[in-house]
């Protein structure tokens, strides 16, 4: 009986694994390619930028639906969670919080401020930044895209990649740049 409660337990962690979502004592969720770092977004950036990265702002709240559908169902996607850990920076914020965090402007406000003053409005969403950002700047103004909600594997890929790739700077836009990329994925 216990060898089958050990086994019947073993099975439910390889299964689960994958989809499970650590919470942190602020209760958001917490996962590996986070970064733990003074919530100065010019010092991430320029952190980012040594290590080859983009830098991207999560911004998320205790309790959040979508931010643990994003956690359990989408960052885990081995392809989702391989780009993000070659490609990404992810800075998270709390909503409510009361961290400080330093803007591109210079402005230091505790989390829930700043992200007043960004007019982020759910969770989670995610803001993508360029490489430089010109000083004197907002996070809000400096984002070359803004993904507020939560979304399915694919369409979160694709962002990432079209980030990545720079889409924005060209003529696809990431509408129809997602719709090519979905086709090709035979979905």
């Amino acid at each position: 009986m216990k060898i089958l409660f050990s086994t019947l337990v073993a099975l439910f962690l390889v299964i689960a694994g994958p989809f499970a979502a650590e919470l942190g004592d602020d209760g958001l969720h917490k996962a590996p390619w986070m970064r733990d770092t003074f919530k100065d977004l010019s010092e991430d950036l320029a952190e980012a930028n040594a290590e080859g990265k983009r830098l991207m702002v999560l911004i998320e709240q205790r309790g959040c639906i979508y931010c643990k559908k994003m956690h359990e169902e989408v960052f885990p996607v081995e392809e989702v969670k391989a780009y993000m850990d070659d490609h990404y920076f992810v800075v998270q914020i709390n909503m409510f919080g009361d961290v400080e965090v330093t803007d591109f402007d210079g402005t230091e406000l505790p989390e829930k401020d700043m992200v007043r003053k960004w007019g982020a409005l759910f969770t989670p969403t995610i803001l993508f930044f360029p490489e430089e950002v010109a000083s004197g700047t907002s996070a809000a103004q400096a984002a070359v895209a803004t993904m507020p909600g939560a979304f399915g594997r694919h369409t979160t890929f694709n962002m990432l990649n079209w980030i990545v790739e720079k889409g924005y700077d060209g003529d696809e836009s990431f509408q129809k740049h997602h719709a090519r990329r979905f086709a090709d994925q035979g979905n």
